[in-house]
């Protein structure tokens, strides 16, 4: 149950901003940032950025101790990240872009920059992308850092494709297939492997305390155990037979401690744990903080238990479902109107609550994905105490979208 001396603070400190406004609760996301690096148990933390998307927040948890390295989600973002840092106490922090590039013009600056080039790796999980990129750069291309990415998704029927348990990602899947990869790759004029990185989604992005569904939750935690001790016997296998790796990344939020019965992985990534928005309620394991709120204003009053609020249609990727939709937090006992769910220009609430909202009063909300808020707002507000002390851009803010 949410405390509502937080809204009163809310309230008061956000008095004079106009709604909608989004907040980042500073002593909250430097809770869970320790909370991760308790979690994490002396492997250091590469920062996952998608679930960010504030340089200000990215850079405040890079110099904290227990972080190192960003996994970026696009290669412009690790282009840019790496060229705002230049010559700054972060000028050789090493990005990781966690997901394959098609984008020549990318590759390009890439090559060209010596300095950016000696910091951002790439995914690679096939020859094809290998071909990419002497495609964009032509022959005698300067060389790229490459990691290749495993399927550390589950198969329990003897590993066969068509019982396949987590997220659609690498074609790579086995041992061998990693080993023969990491042999095409390190036979391949221009290019340098580096890392081997697998994200657990079964594990990392499925809660394993679902509210109100305790069969389902004994289902998840019967599957998230099995998925990990057969990741940790094959990743690990993969590991010594590609051999000689500057790092080893896994895991996600919410599998860090199973990703920690892995001893081949040197590295263990995260973001969402930062933020604390909904989708991570449901761990046993862990309960982050909700650092980052935000506020919509009541701009109609329908009926005694029911107030309209202006926008919050800040519908979270995913699989489609009322899981997506952003949840009313403050004040409580609140909840979005079953037809209507949360619109473009318009999202009623309704709950007892709402017989003490008028127009022109707030109510605060918590996204359910953690870095897609920062799509739809272009500045933070730091609270720190009682006060807000300053407006941090996002992504958006600074005029960057990275898909």
């Amino acid at each position: 149950m949410p405390d509502e001396t937080l809204r009163a603070r809310l309230d008061a400190a956000t008095k004079q901003l106009e709604a909608p406004l989004a907040v980042v609760d500073l002593a909250a996301f430097d809770r869970n940032a320790d909370d991760l690096v308790r979690r994490a148990a002396g492997r250091p933390i590469r920062v996952a950025s998608k679930s960010v998307r504030c340089r200000f927040l990215v850079e405040r948890v890079l110099r904290r101790d227990g972080f190192e390295g960003v996994m970026a989600y696009s290669l412009p973002e690790a282009l840019w990240l790496a060229g705002e840092w230049a010559g700054t106490d972060l000028d050789e922090v090493d990005l990781l872009v966690a997901y394959p590039t098609v984008d020549h013009t990318a590759l390009r600056q890439l090559a060209a920059d010596d300095h950016a080039r000696g910091l951002v790796t790439i995914m690679v999980d096939s020859v094809a992308h290998l071909d990419l990129v002497d495609a964009a750069l032509g022959s005698g291309h300067p060389e790229i850092r490459v990691c290749l990415e495993l399927d550390v998704s589950w198969r329990p029927l003897a590993g066969r494709e068509f019982a396949h348990i987590g997220t659609r990602r690498s074609p790579v899947f086995t041992p061998a297939q990693a080993e023969s990869l990491a042999k095409v790759i390190r036979k391949r004029p221009g290019f340098r492997l580096v890392g081997l990185m697998g994200y657990e989604g079964q594990i990392a992005g499925l809660g394993d305390r679902p509210e109100g569904k305790p069969v389902m939750g004994a289902v998840l935690r019967w599957m998230q155990d099995r998925s990990s001790r057969e990741l940790t016997g094959r990743r690990a296998a993969a590991v010594r037979r590609i051999g000689d790796l500057e790092f080893v990344n896994g895991g996600g939020t919410g599998s860090i401690e199973t990703t920690g019965f892995d001893d081949s992985v040197t590295e263990v990534a995260a973001g969402s744990g930062l933020v604390g928005p909904t989708l991570f309620d449901n761990y046993r394991r862990f309960a982050p903080d909700p650092a980052v709120l935000f506020a919509l204003p009541v701009v109609r009053k329908p009926r005694r238990r029911t107030a309209t609020l202006f926008s919050g249609g800040y519908i979270a990727s995913g699989p489609a479902g009322k899981d997506r939709l952003p949840t009313p937090y403050l004040p409580a006992g609140l909840s979005l109107v079953g037809t209507e769910g949360a619109g473009e220009v318009q999202t009623p609430v309704t709950g007892s609550a709402a017989r003490d909202l008028w127009v022109g009063d707030r109510v605060w909300l918590r996204h359910t994905k953690a870095g897609e808020l920062a799509e739809r707002f272009t500045e933070y507000h730091v609270l720190e105490g009682d006060r807000i002390t300053r407006a941090v851009p996002t992504y958006r803010g600074e005029a960057r979208c990275f898909g």
